[in-house]
Protein backbone atom coordinates (compact mmCIF):
# COMPACT_ATOMS: atom_id res chain seq x y z
CA UNK A 1 0.00 0.00 0.00
CA UNK A 2 1.30 4.10 -0.44
CA UNK A 3 0.80 5.22 3.30
CA UNK A 4 0.86 8.37 4.26
CA UNK A 5 2.57 8.55 7.40
CA UNK A 6 2.68 12.25 9.92
CA UNK A 7 5.17 12.26 12.73
CA UNK A 8 7.36 9.59 10.72
CA UNK A 9 10.60 11.02 12.94
CA UNK A 10 8.76 10.37 15.88
CA UNK A 11 9.10 7.89 18.38
CA UNK A 12 6.09 6.32 17.59
CA UNK A 13 6.13 6.87 13.78
CA UNK A 14 9.68 5.69 13.16
CA UNK A 15 8.83 2.16 14.85
CA UNK A 16 5.42 1.80 12.37
CA UNK A 17 7.24 3.51 9.50
CA UNK A 18 9.99 0.54 10.23
CA UNK A 19 7.32 -2.29 10.40
CA UNK A 20 5.58 -0.72 7.09
CA UNK A 21 8.69 -0.80 5.02
CA UNK A 22 9.87 -4.14 6.05
CA UNK A 23 6.32 -5.62 4.98
CA UNK A 24 6.80 -3.85 1.32
CA UNK A 25 4.70 -1.06 1.95
CA UNK A 26 5.87 2.37 0.41
CA UNK A 27 5.86 4.86 3.43
CA UNK A 28 5.78 8.95 2.73
CA UNK A 29 6.97 10.22 5.80
CA UNK A 30 5.58 13.65 6.76
CA UNK A 31 7.06 15.82 9.63
CA UNK A 32 7.73 19.62 11.06
CA UNK A 33 10.40 18.27 13.10
CA UNK A 34 9.51 20.71 16.08
CA UNK A 35 12.43 21.61 18.37
CA UNK A 36 9.66 20.25 21.51
CA UNK A 37 12.38 17.65 22.18
CA UNK A 38 16.37 17.80 20.43
CA UNK A 39 16.00 17.30 16.81
CA UNK A 40 19.25 14.99 16.58
CA UNK A 41 17.58 12.51 17.91
CA UNK A 42 14.48 12.57 15.44
CA UNK A 43 16.81 13.29 12.83
CA UNK A 44 19.01 9.99 13.67
CA UNK A 45 15.45 7.95 13.64
CA UNK A 46 15.47 9.34 9.72
CA UNK A 47 18.94 8.58 8.95
CA UNK A 48 17.78 4.97 9.64
CA UNK A 49 14.66 5.32 7.49
CA UNK A 50 16.12 6.72 4.17
CA UNK A 51 18.28 3.92 3.07
CA UNK A 52 14.44 2.50 2.43
CA UNK A 53 13.68 2.30 -1.40
CA UNK A 54 10.15 2.70 -0.45
CA UNK A 55 10.51 5.74 1.37
CA UNK A 56 10.67 9.38 0.78
CA UNK A 57 10.29 12.59 3.49
CA UNK A 58 8.58 15.87 3.15
CA UNK A 59 9.22 18.40 6.03
CA UNK A 60 6.07 20.40 6.61
CA UNK A 61 3.93 21.53 8.90
CA UNK A 62 0.27 20.10 9.58
CA UNK A 63 -1.07 23.35 10.33
CA UNK A 64 0.31 24.84 6.58
CA UNK A 65 -2.76 24.02 4.67
CA UNK A 66 -0.83 24.72 1.01
CA UNK A 67 1.58 22.02 2.51
CA UNK A 68 -1.21 19.62 3.60
CA UNK A 69 -3.57 19.89 0.18
CA UNK A 70 -0.22 19.71 -1.75
CA UNK A 71 1.29 16.34 0.12
CA UNK A 72 -1.99 14.94 -0.46
CA UNK A 73 -2.82 16.02 -3.98
CA UNK A 74 0.67 14.73 -5.05
CA UNK A 75 1.35 11.78 -3.09
CA UNK A 76 -2.34 10.54 -3.31
CA UNK A 77 -2.24 7.69 -0.58
CA UNK A 78 -4.25 4.94 -0.12
CA UNK A 79 -4.62 5.33 3.52
CA UNK A 80 -3.31 8.03 6.11
CA UNK A 81 -1.49 6.95 9.69
CA UNK A 82 -1.96 10.54 11.79
CA UNK A 83 0.89 9.97 14.98
CA UNK A 84 1.74 13.61 14.36
CA UNK A 85 0.71 15.99 17.49
CA UNK A 86 1.82 18.58 19.96
CA UNK A 87 2.15 15.99 22.67
CA UNK A 88 2.51 16.72 26.89
CA UNK A 89 0.11 16.93 29.68
CA UNK A 90 2.68 19.13 30.91
CA UNK A 91 3.62 21.13 28.44
CA UNK A 92 0.22 21.78 27.56
CA UNK A 93 -0.04 24.32 30.83
CA UNK A 94 2.06 26.97 29.30
CA UNK A 95 2.34 26.78 25.78
CA UNK A 96 -2.11 26.04 24.96
CA UNK A 97 -1.34 27.66 21.67
CA UNK A 98 0.60 24.69 20.28
CA UNK A 99 -1.82 22.04 20.44
CA UNK A 100 -4.35 24.27 19.08
CA UNK A 101 -2.18 24.58 15.72
CA UNK A 102 -1.20 20.88 15.65
CA UNK A 103 -3.46 19.07 17.35
CA UNK A 104 -6.79 20.92 16.37
CA UNK A 105 -6.07 22.76 12.98
CA UNK A 106 -3.83 19.99 11.93
CA UNK A 107 -6.49 17.18 12.26
CA UNK A 108 -8.74 18.64 10.09
CA UNK A 109 -5.82 19.81 7.35
CA UNK A 110 -5.38 16.08 7.59
CA UNK A 111 -9.18 14.98 7.60
CA UNK A 112 -9.42 17.44 4.42
CA UNK A 113 -6.63 15.87 2.26
CA UNK A 114 -8.18 12.20 3.33
CA UNK A 115 -11.79 13.54 2.15
CA UNK A 116 -11.10 14.87 -1.03
CA UNK A 117 -8.89 12.41 -2.29
CA UNK A 118 -10.76 9.55 -1.12
CA UNK A 119 -8.71 7.80 1.33
CA UNK A 120 -9.49 4.15 1.82
CA UNK A 121 -9.23 4.51 5.82
CA UNK A 122 -7.55 7.00 7.91
CA UNK A 123 -5.94 5.60 11.31
CA UNK A 124 -5.42 8.49 14.05
CA UNK A 125 -3.56 8.67 18.06
CA UNK A 126 -5.95 9.29 20.25
CA UNK A 127 -4.43 9.13 23.99
CA UNK A 128 -5.40 7.22 27.74
CA UNK A 129 -5.50 11.22 28.22
CA UNK A 130 -8.90 12.05 26.97
CA UNK A 131 -9.94 9.67 30.20
CA UNK A 132 -9.57 12.57 32.03
CA UNK A 133 -11.05 12.47 35.54
CA UNK A 134 -12.48 8.91 34.72
CA UNK A 135 -12.08 6.63 38.21
CA UNK A 136 -14.13 3.57 36.63
CA UNK A 137 -11.42 1.32 36.05
CA UNK A 138 -10.10 -0.43 33.54
CA UNK A 139 -10.70 2.44 31.29
CA UNK A 140 -13.15 1.34 28.43
CA UNK A 141 -13.57 2.91 25.10
CA UNK A 142 -17.54 2.68 25.55
CA UNK A 143 -17.03 4.66 28.91
CA UNK A 144 -18.15 8.63 28.16
CA UNK A 145 -15.35 10.90 28.00
CA UNK A 146 -16.94 14.80 28.74
CA UNK A 147 -14.13 15.60 31.22
CA UNK A 148 -10.48 16.02 30.44
CA UNK A 149 -8.15 17.45 32.79
CA UNK A 150 -5.74 18.71 30.32
CA UNK A 151 -6.14 20.50 27.30
CA UNK A 152 -4.14 17.98 25.78
CA UNK A 153 -6.51 15.38 26.66
CA UNK A 154 -8.91 17.71 25.03
CA UNK A 155 -7.45 17.96 22.18
CA UNK A 156 -7.36 14.42 21.55
CA UNK A 157 -11.25 14.25 22.19
CA UNK A 158 -11.83 16.76 19.68
CA UNK A 159 -10.05 14.53 17.05
CA UNK A 160 -12.16 11.64 17.96
CA UNK A 161 -15.56 14.44 17.51
CA UNK A 162 -13.55 15.80 14.27
CA UNK A 163 -12.98 12.01 13.12
CA UNK A 164 -16.89 11.08 13.38
CA UNK A 165 -18.00 14.23 12.19
CA UNK A 166 -15.78 13.16 8.45
CA UNK A 167 -16.85 9.43 8.99
CA UNK A 168 -20.39 10.77 9.36
CA UNK A 169 -21.11 13.34 6.54
CA UNK A 170 -18.77 12.16 4.34
CA UNK A 171 -18.26 8.26 4.61
CA UNK A 172 -14.63 8.47 5.61
CA UNK A 173 -13.39 5.36 7.55
CA UNK A 174 -12.08 6.52 10.54
CA UNK A 175 -9.84 4.72 13.58
CA UNK A 176 -8.78 6.44 16.88
CA UNK A 177 -6.00 4.60 18.75
CA UNK A 178 -5.76 5.54 22.56
CA UNK A 179 -2.47 5.10 23.29
CA UNK A 180 -1.71 4.10 27.07
CA UNK A 181 2.05 5.26 28.45
CA UNK A 182 4.31 3.86 25.79
CA UNK A 183 8.16 3.25 25.99
CA UNK A 184 10.79 1.39 24.33
CA UNK A 185 14.33 1.94 22.70
CA UNK A 186 14.22 5.36 20.52
CA UNK A 187 11.63 6.54 23.22
CA UNK A 188 10.84 10.84 23.62
CA UNK A 189 13.45 12.27 25.88
CA UNK A 190 11.01 14.14 27.74
CA UNK A 191 9.04 11.04 29.31
CA UNK A 192 9.88 9.31 32.30
CA UNK A 193 11.49 6.16 31.28
CA UNK A 194 14.19 8.22 29.09
CA UNK A 195 14.34 11.34 32.44
CA UNK A 196 14.87 8.48 35.03
CA UNK A 197 17.22 6.50 33.44
CA UNK A 198 19.74 10.21 32.06
CA UNK A 199 19.12 11.08 35.57
CA UNK A 200 20.24 8.06 37.42
CA UNK A 201 22.89 7.42 35.06
CA UNK A 202 24.16 11.04 35.89
CA UNK A 203 24.02 10.81 39.78
CA UNK A 204 20.98 13.18 39.57
CA UNK A 205 17.51 13.03 41.45
CA UNK A 206 14.68 11.77 40.29
CA UNK A 207 11.45 13.66 40.52
CA UNK A 208 8.65 11.70 41.61
CA UNK A 209 5.34 12.97 41.70
CA UNK A 210 1.95 12.34 43.54
CA UNK A 211 4.99 11.16 45.97
CA UNK A 212 4.75 8.27 44.35
CA UNK A 213 1.52 6.96 44.53
CA UNK A 214 0.03 6.82 40.93
CA UNK A 215 0.09 4.05 38.82
CA UNK A 216 0.66 3.62 34.88
CA UNK A 217 -0.46 0.98 31.98
CA UNK A 218 2.88 1.52 30.49
CA UNK A 219 2.57 -0.06 27.05
CA UNK A 220 6.19 -1.52 25.08
CA UNK A 221 6.57 0.36 21.20
CA UNK A 222 6.52 -3.02 19.50
CA UNK A 223 3.12 -3.74 20.70
CA UNK A 224 1.75 -0.17 19.98
CA UNK A 225 3.10 -0.85 16.37
CA UNK A 226 1.46 -4.21 16.22
CA UNK A 227 -2.20 -2.45 16.90
CA UNK A 228 -1.67 0.12 14.66
CA UNK A 229 -0.71 -2.00 11.42
CA UNK A 230 -3.71 -4.19 12.77
CA UNK A 231 -6.48 -1.43 12.87
CA UNK A 232 -4.81 0.09 9.65
CA UNK A 233 -5.81 -3.40 7.55
CA UNK A 234 -8.89 -3.72 9.27
CA UNK A 235 -11.11 -0.60 7.58
CA UNK A 236 -13.56 0.81 9.96
CA UNK A 237 -16.97 0.00 9.19
CA UNK A 238 -20.73 0.90 10.70
CA UNK A 239 -21.94 -1.05 13.40
CA UNK A 240 -25.28 -2.79 12.77
CA UNK A 241 -26.18 -2.80 15.90
CA UNK A 242 -25.56 0.99 17.16
CA UNK A 243 -28.29 2.69 18.39
CA UNK A 244 -29.04 6.24 18.88
CA UNK A 245 -31.44 6.11 21.64
CA UNK A 246 -28.04 3.91 23.41
CA UNK A 247 -24.94 4.99 21.61
CA UNK A 248 -21.70 3.40 22.17
CA UNK A 249 -18.89 5.88 22.12
CA UNK A 250 -16.82 3.52 20.36
CA UNK A 251 -18.79 2.83 17.18
CA UNK A 252 -21.15 4.42 15.07
CA UNK A 253 -23.88 4.05 12.66
CA UNK A 254 -20.95 5.50 10.06
CA UNK A 255 -18.03 3.89 9.41
CA UNK A 256 -16.19 4.88 13.07
CA UNK A 257 -14.03 2.80 15.56
CA UNK A 258 -12.11 3.90 18.97
CA UNK A 259 -9.79 0.84 20.61
CA UNK A 260 -7.53 1.25 23.61
CA UNK A 261 -3.81 0.03 23.30
CA UNK A 262 -2.10 -0.35 26.68
CA UNK A 263 -0.56 -3.30 28.16
CA UNK A 264 -3.53 -3.69 30.65
CA UNK A 265 -1.32 -4.50 33.63
CA UNK A 266 -1.11 -1.23 35.72
CA UNK A 267 2.36 -0.98 37.71
CA UNK A 268 3.00 1.42 40.51
CA UNK A 269 5.67 3.96 40.02
CA UNK A 270 7.64 2.72 42.54
CA UNK A 271 7.27 -0.59 41.42
CA UNK A 272 8.53 0.66 37.78
CA UNK A 273 11.07 2.31 38.83
CA UNK A 274 12.95 -0.41 40.99
CA UNK A 275 12.58 -2.01 37.31
CA UNK A 276 14.81 0.64 36.20
CA UNK A 277 17.09 0.56 39.00
CA UNK A 278 17.49 -3.28 38.00
CA UNK A 279 18.26 -2.92 34.37
CA UNK A 280 20.89 -0.23 35.11
CA UNK A 281 22.42 -1.80 38.19
CA UNK A 282 22.46 1.54 40.28
CA UNK A 283 20.22 2.89 42.67
CA UNK A 284 17.79 5.67 41.66
CA UNK A 285 17.81 9.09 44.24
CA UNK A 286 14.35 9.98 45.04
CA UNK A 287 12.89 13.49 45.25
CA UNK A 288 9.23 13.09 46.79
CA UNK A 289 6.74 15.71 44.97
CA UNK A 290 2.90 16.63 44.88
CA UNK A 291 0.85 15.58 41.80
CA UNK A 292 1.10 18.20 39.22
CA UNK A 293 -1.81 19.35 37.43
CA UNK A 294 -3.28 17.15 34.98
CA UNK A 295 -1.72 14.27 36.47
CA UNK A 296 -4.51 11.03 37.39
CA UNK A 297 -3.86 8.81 40.03
CA UNK A 298 -4.01 5.57 37.43
CA UNK A 299 -4.56 4.31 33.96
CA UNK A 300 -5.82 0.88 33.13
CA UNK A 301 -6.77 -0.09 29.41
CA UNK A 302 -9.41 -2.43 28.56
CA UNK A 303 -8.29 -3.96 25.45
CA UNK A 304 -11.32 -6.11 25.15
CA UNK A 305 -12.28 -4.27 21.99
CA UNK A 306 -9.18 -4.70 20.19
CA UNK A 307 -8.56 -8.28 20.75
CA UNK A 308 -12.33 -9.45 19.29
CA UNK A 309 -11.28 -6.64 16.51
CA UNK A 310 -7.86 -7.69 15.90
CA UNK A 311 -6.95 -11.10 17.54
CA UNK A 312 -4.32 -9.25 19.27
CA UNK A 313 -3.49 -7.46 23.21
CA UNK A 314 -0.15 -6.47 24.17
CA UNK A 315 1.64 -8.23 26.50
CA UNK A 316 4.95 -7.37 26.37
CA UNK A 317 6.73 -7.19 30.02
CA UNK A 318 7.30 -4.19 31.83
CA UNK A 319 10.91 -5.40 33.14
CA UNK A 320 11.74 -6.70 29.24
CA UNK A 321 10.69 -3.73 28.02
CA UNK A 322 13.34 -1.54 30.02
CA UNK A 323 15.73 -3.70 29.68
CA UNK A 324 15.74 -3.36 25.92
CA UNK A 325 15.04 0.56 26.42
CA UNK A 326 18.35 0.65 28.53
CA UNK A 327 20.11 -1.36 26.12
CA UNK A 328 19.78 0.84 23.41
CA UNK A 329 20.28 4.08 25.39
CA UNK A 330 23.56 2.78 26.78
CA UNK A 331 24.44 2.12 22.83
CA UNK A 332 23.12 5.25 21.29
CA UNK A 333 24.44 7.47 23.78
CA UNK A 334 28.00 5.25 24.35
CA UNK A 335 27.01 5.13 27.95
Amino acid sequence: MRILLTGAAGFIGYHVAVRLLDRGDEVIGFDNLSPYYDVSLKEARLKRLEPHNGFHFIKADLSDRVAVEATFATERPSRVVHLAAQAGVRYSLDHPHAYIGSNIEGFLNVLEGCRHTHVEHLVYASSSSVYGANEKLPFSVSDNVDHPVSLYGATKKANELMAHSYAHLFGLPVTGLRFFTVYGPWGRPDMSLFLFTRAILEGRPIEVFSHGHHARDFTYVDDVVEGVVRTLDKIATPDPDWRADAPDPATSSAPYRLYNIGNHSPVALLDYIALIEKALGRKAKLQMLPAQPGDVPETYADVEALKAATGFEPSTPLALGIERFVAWYRDFYRV
